[in-house]
């Protein structure tokens, strides 16, 4: 089993930025990605961030230019991420997601954001 933990949730005003953490711990065989998702009430899950080996990463439209992900120098399964010029529609609980070869997807405990206008 694979555990995450997340922190770097809060509240903050529009224009204004936010950096979550995520740490992975536990039976790590080899994680291929990490990421980020987000889920506002009453809407679907929705990728926001994906960092793959390599640090090749990837974004949605809808936050490109404004998050980025990146990896701890030290702790290669540990990542953050950057959000900068938060909008209202970014609010929605935070989760972290990893990948890993024999453990296969494990998700965090979910963190929550909340951008006002």
């Amino acid at each position: 089993q694979v555990q995450l933990v997340e922190s770097g949730g809060g509240s903050v005003q529009a224009g204004g930025s936010l950096r979550l953490s995520c740490s992975a711990s536990g039976e790590i065989v080899r994680i291929n990605a990490m990421g980020w998702f987000r889920q506002a009430p009453g809407k679907q899950r929705e990728a926001v961030a994906t960092i793959f080996t390599g640090d090749r990463a990837i974004y949605p439209s809808s936050v490109k230019g404004r998050f980025t992900i990146s990896r701890d120098a030290a702790d290669e399964n540990t990542v953050y991420l950057q959000m900068n010029s938060l909008k209202p529609e970014d609010t929605a609980v935070y989760y972290c997601n990893a990948i890993d070869t024999q453990h296969g997807s494990a998700w965090g405990q979910g963190t929550q954001v909340t951008v006002s206008s």
